[in-house]
Parts: C-alpha cells; sequence; structure tokens
C-alpha cells in the first residue's frame, strides 16, 4: 500500500516526554491495565504538552507505570499505549501490536468474510483510534488529535501488518472542527494512492453487502451485529421478519437467506432503504433470497410499529436494533425508558410464539439494566419471554475494559 503526500506532510512527534504522577486510584487502574488517564487523576506534570506528545507516567516512588499520547484538549489527558514494562513507541512497536490484533481475526478467513473491525480502539492496545476492513479498502478512524503526529508511522506498520489496495481517513465530529491540529487532514480523505470507489463492495459469511465509508453511519456498516445476523438467518425459515432501525438491511439479508417467507425493513433514512434494496439485489443468486418478498418503509420506526399495531398486523420474529439512547450518564433513564416502549411497540406486533430480537449499543446502559427493562416491559404487556440467547461481542470486537463493553442483545420467544 503506497500513500500520498498527505502523512508525510505531518509533523513528528516531540522527542521530549512528559513526565506525569497520578493519583492512588489512578495508579491502581493502570496497573489493572486502564487505557486511560483523567485529566482530574494527574497531581504532577513536568511540563504542558501538544496532542501526541508520549507521557510517562510514575508511580509515588517513581517507577515506570505507563506511556500513553498526551490529549491536552480531552479530559482523556492520556490515552495509554504501554503500562507495567517500558517500551518504545515507534514502527515496531505499532507493527507487532497490529500483528497481535490482526492474528484474532484469522478465524474469520475460513468464513468468508472480508468486512471485519481490524483495530477495535482501546480493546486492541490503540485507544482513540478504529481500523474497519472492507475487502481491499481500509478504513481508518480517529477520536483523538493525539494520534495524528504518529499516523505516518503507524500507517506504514498497518501497510506492512495488513495491506489493501485503499485508506480512507475518517475524523469523528469533534475532531473535525479541531482543525489546528489536523495539518491539512480531512473526514473522508483518501491517504492512499488510489482512490477507493463511492461503494464498497465485501463478503459477511458468503453474503455480499455494500458498505459507504464516507456518507455511511460509523465506518459505513455496523459490522459489530455479525454473529447476531447470522443467528436470526438460523432463526427465519419459513418467517415473516420485521426488521426496525434496519439501516442498509443487514438483518434484512440474512433473514431472507435463511428462508423468510417475508422481510420488512423500516429505517427513518430513504438513504438506508435505497441501500438495503441493493444489498437484497446482490444476494439473487441465493434461491431463498429470490423467494423472500422485501417490503421497505423509510419512516420513523415508532410510528410505524404504531400504526402497525393498530392495523393488527402480526410478525413471527421482530428485530429491534435501535441507534445508541445514551451518549452520557444523564441519558441513562430516558435510554430505558425508550427500550421498554420499543420492547412493547415490537411485542405488539409479534404473534404469540414468535421471536423478539433486541439489541442495544448503548454503553451507558449496562447489560442487566437493559435486559431487565425487557422483561419489565414484557411483563407489563402481559406476555412472558422465555430467553433463547443473550450474546454480546464478536471476537473482532473484544472487551478488555469495563467502560469498551457497549453491545449486548436479547433472542427469546413471546409467550
Amino acid at each position: 500500500m503506497n500513500f500520498n503526500n498527505s502523512l508525510a506532510q505531518l509533523p513528528a512527534p516531540s522527542a521530549k516526554r512528559i513526565a506525569l504522577h497520578v493519583t492512588a486510584p489512578a495508579e491502581r487502574a493502570l496497573r489493572q491495565g486502564h487505557p486511560w488517564v483523567f485529566d482530574q487523576s494527574i497531581t504532577e506534570q513536568s511540563h504542558e504538552g501538544a496532542p501526541g506528545d508520549l507521557a510517562v507516567i510514575f508511580d509515588n516512588k517513581r517507577r515506570f507505570l505507563a506511556i500513553g499520547l498526551y490529549d491536552p484538549t480531552s479530559t482523556i489527558r492520556v490515552r495509554v499505549l504501554q503500562s507495567r514494562q517500558p517500551a518504545t513507541i515507534n514502527a515496531d512497536w505499532f507493527q507487532k501490536k497490529l500483528s497481535a490484533a490482526a492474528q484474532i481475526r484469522e478465524p474469520l478467513e475460513s468464513t468468508d468474510t472480508t468486512g471485519y473491525r481490524l483495530v477495535h480502539g482501546e480493546n486492541d492496545g490503540f485507544p482513540g483510534l478504529v481500523i474497519d476492513r472492507y475487502a481491499d479498502t481500509l478504513v481508518l478512524k480517529l477520536y483523538t488529535p493525539a494520534w495524528i503526529p504518529h499516523l505516518k508511522e503507524f500507517c506504514e506498520a498497518l501497510a506492512q501488518v495488513s495491506p489493501a489496495e485503499h485508506l480512507i481517513l475518517r475524523l469523528n465530529r469533534l475532531l473535525q472542527k479541531q482543525t489546528e491540529f489536523l495539518h491539512n487532514l480531512s473526514d473522508g480523505m483518501t491517504l492512499s494512492l488510489q482512490t477507493p470507489p463511492s461503494l464498497i463492495l465485501f463478503k459477511e459469511n458468503g453474503l455480499t453487502f455494500e458498505s459507504d465509508p464516507i456518507l455511511g453511519q460509523k465506518t459505513g456498516f455496523f459490522l459489530d451485529q455479525r454473529d447476531n445476523r447470522a443467528k436470526v438467518g438460523e432463526l427465519s425459515e419459513g418467517k415473516s421478519v420485521l426488521n426496525v432501525f434496519a439501516y442498509s438491511g443487514g438483518f434484512s439479508v440474512y433473514a431472507a437467506r435463511g428462508g423468510a417467507k417475508e422481510v420488512v425493513s423500516v429505517d427513518i433514512s430513504s438513504h438506508a432503504m435505497e441501500a438495503a434494496i441493493r444489498n437484497m439485489e446482490y444476494n439473487q443468486h441465493f434461491p431463498t433470497v429470490v423467494a423472500a418478498s422485501h417490503e421497505i418503509i423509510a419512516e420513523d420506526a415508532f410510528d410505524v410499529l404504531a400504526r402497525m399495531e393498530a392495523q393488527k398486523r402480526q410478525f413471527d420474529m421482530v428485530i429491534i436494533d435501535p441507534p445508541m439512547f445514551a451518549q452520557n450518564e444523564k441519558q441513562i433513564s430516558s435510554a430505558l425508558a425508550a427500550y421498554r416502549k420499543l420492547t412493547r411497540l415490537g411485542l405488539g406486533v409479534l404473534r404469540k410464539g414468535g421471536t423478539l430480537v433486541q439489541a442495544s449499543c448503548s454503553s451507558r446502559v449496562d447489560a442487566d439494566s437493559f435486559f431487565e427493562s425487557i422483561h419489565q416491559s414484557a411483563r407489563e404487556a402481559g406476555r412472558r419471554l422465555m430467553e433463547i440467547e443473550r450474546t454480546s461481542h464478536a471476537l473482532d470486537h473484544p472487551i478488555n475494559f469495563e467502560e469498551g463493553a457497549y453491545l449486548k442483545c436479547l433472542f427469546a420467544t413471546a409467550l
């Protein structure tokens, strides 16, 4: 993989390290492998630094604790790269960590899957950075300006471990506004010499999907739901399936291949619904996909569910995979209320003995609270749920610290 001049123009990281001391609770957290140091945990600092400076954290006996990327613009002041043992952070270090991440994903090679998360941020040792692979295109998303001075070395290491034809850079919304640290980098720009197509086709468990890495949500597709989509496919034979918050129809395509007789995809975005139609068309070589009827409804999911209930429309399976409802602690109670409302609405159109599939991607809402909210709403609706399975993260979305866990999904039979 060859790169354009964008990376060559970036400034090198400062050679001067920042020395930090932190509170006793922060020391304990670092010893336990936590990847963040918050600004309020810092008790002593050698000098002010810029985003991307390397900060070395010492304990109260001046022994090495950790080294990480310093970010004065964030309450997460240091994103830890290595703890316990000192290390030189350079291209070799990046290459070893990237190789370890790639090795975790090796089992996917035997599943006819070319779309997956290659680097899952903190959980793979790269805090504030994720990489998704879509066939020959890599999409690298940054959440902090601290990575920018290291981006050239990082991308060179990435090319060695996981070569690809194209590399696209994505920046989260906050970082897009921090133009003083971007050095002409921009959201959606191509870092490789070749420009990728606007829509990228990739495989997932033998199915073909498209990703729009520039205009699509996340990096173009919700890769984290792969295992849950496969489970839906296993349970869909002969059923009518309603897929709410369908986005580009991932669950719908799996349901069709699994033998569903009818699939209805609902999403407020007409752009997403058009992608859902195309994703179904890419898989017409499967006779079951051809045989399944596919209806799309580009409207608000809450409104559609309420209208369907009033019309007494019923399904054998209802899939509810809403966006993140709780972005901070203050929103947790309203998020749980929204999940309960969706459960009630979903059960309102689910036949007795039908399958409820309900997911949450809100990290602020813990799994126990989420699952209990579903059962509570079912009880209030006079329905009983027999759990089939509770699922969480797939192997390409590993979790190595408590705050990193976000995805949970319930499969249940509604009696």
